[in-house]
């Protein structure tokens, strides 16, 4: 992909900088470089409040159509605005599950009474969504739901059953997107139902999980006779599946490119360390170093190659590597940086710099298992982007 930027999108990118110069300060001074992976329980209720000053700013939902209350941005503007935003120290987006997944799947797929419930919300920064698909003992298999939903014959009103685990930010938010199934004694990826549930309800319970990072922003939610509204189902009974996949294809967007320059800040941390502590003179980790460098230039490369197609939900052969190689890559970082500190990455002390390279050394080895592990990664490569036999499976009957 070809991408040059016109004197227009620099003007634009000049707009963006200085508009995040002149907000990101004062009571949002302790948000930069706060809220992202490893970090994302970090203050709340200040990134709440940022994300109401974005969005009086227009600047959330920017590359939405302006018929759902976005900007309507070129795919070059919207780079610039997450290139300039994360450049800026802009925090981990508490709105980015509704705005990059359950948001773009309600336009797609949604009635138009739920794009006129869900998406203001989603544009205001009012209400905020977590995601409910992974399951206890299920591992990568996404298909293995065990969560059950059905209609009550009276009120028509979907009632839910199960448990849901590692839902970022569900203690933060106001609804959640659950998988589940509907049809007795279906299995698999068969039988599912789509569905959109309020979590301030007695049939609810969330429970944070504190990891090793200190951190708790993930969370086990219980649905014990749960219920929501008959109208708040994507698609029809059944459908599920196609649904959630599609949502998980919107997971690889235009966001990927502001994820990529907080890898570049982490990247500059490992780099001024290095220089600090004279690691950068181990030839060894100098040669580290630039390796690292040079994965971040082919991560941008294949993103823009990734972004050149359809942004539709559809999972495109370029964008079925994304996720591998930059969680090998990042995971690798986190690696490097424990060995640029040396002895000190082993020791826990009032530096902000040391503490976030241990974050991200100890937060990194579960890149590689999330939102699908490396194996299911390879399988999906192999299967659906090369076209090789696909591995034997057990019949579903």
């Amino acid at each position: 992909m070809e991408l040059g930027f016109s004197t227009e999108d620099e003007a634009f990118r000049n707009e963006v900088a200085r508009w995040m110069a002149e907000h990101l300060r004062g009571d949002f001074e302790c948000l930069r470089h706060r809220g992202g992976p490893g970090d994302e329980d970090a203050y709340p209720a200040e990134r709440k409040a940022w994300e109401r000053t974005l969005a009086a700013g227009g600047w959330t939902c920017v590359g939405w159509p302006i018929d759902h209350g976005g900007r309507g941005l070129s795919l070059a503007r919207q780079i610039i605005f997450h290139e300039e935003y994360a450049r800026a120290g802009g925090p981990g987006r508490m709105g980015h599950i509704g705005e990059g997944l359950i948001g773009p799947t309600i336009i797609a797929f949604g009635t138009e009474e739920q794009k006129s419930r869900f998406l203001p919300g989603i544009v205001q920064g009012a209400e905020f969504w977590c995601q409910g698909y992974s399951e206890p003992n299920a591992g990568s298999d996404l298909a293995n739901v065990q969560t059950k939903a059905h209609r009550d014959p009276n009120s028509g009103e979907w009632i839910i059953n199960g448990q849901k685990v590692w839902t970022s930010l569900a203690h933060e938010s106001e609804w959640i997107f659950v998988l589940a199934r509907c049809e007795a004694g279906s299995v698999g990826n068969r039988g599912l139902v789509f569905l959109l549930v309020p979590l301030d309800q007695p049939g609810i319970e969330i429970r944070p999980i504190r990891q090793l990072t200190g951190t708790a922003e993930f969370n086990e939610v219980f649905f014990d006779g749960a219920h929501t509204a008959p109208s708040n189902i994507i698609g029809q009974p059944g459908e599920g599946w196609s649904i959630a996949m599609a949502l998980l294809g919107f997971e690889r967007g235009v966001s990927t490119l502001g994820q990529q320059m907080h890898f570049y800040r982490e990247f500059d941390l490992v780099c001024q360390v290095a220089r600090d502590n004279g690691a950068d003179r181990n030839p060894m980790l100098r040669s580290r170093l630039a390796h690292a460098w040079m994965g971040l230039r082919v991560m941008r490369y294949n993103a823009l190659r990734m972004l050149s197609g359809p942004q539709d939900g559809s999972l495109q052969r370029p964008a079925m590597i994304y996720k591998y190689y930059w969680s090998n890559w990042h995971r690798d970082l986190g690696k490097l940086a424990m060995d640029v500190l040396g002895v000190d990455g082993d020791i826990v002390v009032n530096d902000p710099v040391r503490t976030r390279l241990q974050q991200l050394f100890l937060f990194s080895r579960a890149d590689t298992i999330y939102a699908g592990t490396n194996e299911i990664q390879l399988n999906i490569i192999a299967e659906r982007a090369l076209g090789m036999p696909r591995e034997p499976r057990p019949s579903l009957g």
